[in-house]
This record gives C-alpha cells, structure tokens and sequence, in this order.
C-alpha cells in the first residue's frame, strides 16, 4: 500500500497542509482507514479508489482526521488529486465521489489544481457567550457556516488581531460542530491576498489547521459580499501559511491551488 504526503495549497516543501494520501483497489473496514489515519497524524489523510466507468464519479474519496471521519476537506482533495495526475493514475478533471456529493478536481498545466465544491451557506447568529473569552479577540460578526462546514466564521477587527490569536481550544469547542475561523481584511491586498485567516478545529482532534480548503467556502462569499468582487485571494495566516485563490461561483465556490508531493514510502502493517 502506498502511502505519500503532499503539501497543498503552497509550490513549496514544509509550508501549506500536509496530506496522507493512499490509492486503494477499495476501501477497508473504518477502523483500518482510522488508524492509519491517526498513523500518519496529520490533519487529515485522504483515501481513494477507482470507481467502474459510466458512473457520476471517477473515485470515491473519504477524509480522516487522527480523530474522526470528516464530511469535507480541501486540502486532501487537492493533495489526491495532485497524486492522481503526477502518478498517471487519472487524467485530465477527475470527479470524487465523498459524502458531500460529488466534487470536481481540475488539474492545469501550471501544476495547480481548482476545486469546485458547494459554497457554504452563511446564516448571521448572535456572538454566544463565552467565544470572545475562548478567541481572545472581540468579535466583529459572526456567522454559522452550515452542515458541510460545521464551523462558526468570526470576523475580527484586523490582520494583526488574527495573527496574534491564542485561543483557549478546549472552550472553543463548545460553540461549534467542528471550530472557529477567524478572519479579517487584508491589511495591504498589495502583498497579493485580499483576506486573512486562522482556523482552529478542536472537536475534530485538530487545535489549529494550516490551511483549510472547506472553510474557503465560506470565506468566499462573506469577502466576496463585502469586497464586491468574485474572484479572491486568501491568506491562511498559520504557522505554515498557504494562499487558496477563490471564485464564487452562486451555490458552487472554486478553490484553486498548488501543491507538492514531499514523502512517497510504503506502509507495510
């Protein structure tokens, strides 16, 4: 079984998100794909395989967390489909087949790939008491993000505010299905982003993820209302750091990115 770790989101080694990814004749029982998953520790890992010819889709693609299965992923999509096309496995747009419909993968000559995933839907709530303590930051609005997300997006007052976050991660738990993200406008879009961001997914088994595919779709179509414009480009300000160019697109949002394979080896147990 072969097994590599991709960089997504970033054209460099040991910035971006790491990924598993493991292509499968098929999947095996849960608990082997949660245990290797929490083997190799990162994020998420993604697995893959074949489907028969004529279908909706061309693969079928789940995510595991260390911790748990996940309805979306980002970067893992990326990641597999960047294996897909530099292995041969799979040429040209490649459609997955997740719990979350089907979602379509374009690889281009560049070497980046774009997304086309479901644009979440954004529902304004009240700030529940006790996220302002569990963020460190005020917040300047907040909204729930919907079933595929499962995130709370908090806007904060500046990039220097999201920068300098030490949440409390366990209090940030209570408010969500999955975390936090928190954002703000970019202070100077000359750097070449129009938004920042930090995502911090505590019930997943995740305290913070460095840069998130899902949550862009999201952050989409609250920068893009109020920036005015549908294209965009996001900066996740994590340790790690990787830039998710977005365009929304009505009820679908394309993610598009680069990304690199970084180890390649076998697992033998």
């Amino acid at each position: 079984m072969r097994i590599r770790i991709v960089d997504a989101f970033t054209d460099r080694p040991f910035a971006g998100n790491p990924a598993g990814v493991l292509l499968l004749d098929a999947f095996p029982d849960d608990d082997r794909l949660q245990r290797v998953a929490l083997e190799v520790n990162h994020a998420e890992t993604a697995f893959a395989h074949p489907l028969p010819a004529g279908g909706e889709a061309d693969w079928a693609l789940r995510w595991f967390t260390p911790a748990t299965e996940v309805a979306m992923c980002g970067h893992a999509t990326l990641a597999t489909a960047h294996v897909l096309r530099t292995t041969g496995a799979h040429e040209g747009p490649v459609r997955f087949a997740t719990r979350s419909g089907v979602l379509v993968a374009t690889p281009h000559e560049d070497g980046t790939v774009t997304l086309d995933f479901p644009t979440a839907p954004l529902t304004p709530v009240e700030t529940p008491a006790g996220v302002a303590e569990a963020l460190g930051a005020e917040p300047l609005t907040v909204l729930d993000t919907g079933p595929n997300i499962g995130d709370l997006l908090v806007e904060v007052a500046d990039e220097e505010t999201v920068r300098a976050l030490t949440p409390d991660h366990k209090a940030l738990g209570a408010h969500s299905e999955r975390g936090v993200i928190a954002t703000a406008r970019a202070d100077d879009p000359a750097q070449g982003y129009d938004f920042v961001s930090r995502c911090f997914f505590p019930n997943v088994g995740i305290d913070e993820d460095p840069v998130t595919g899902s949550a862009h779709t999201a952050l989409a179509p609250f920068w893009s209302g109020r920036l005015g414009r549908p294209a965009l480009t996001g900066l996740q300000a994590s340790p790690r750091s990787g830039l998710v160019r977005t365009e929304l697109r009505g009820e679908r949002t394309l993610l598009s990115g680069s990304a690199v394979t970084v180890i390649e080896g076998e697992l033998l147990a």
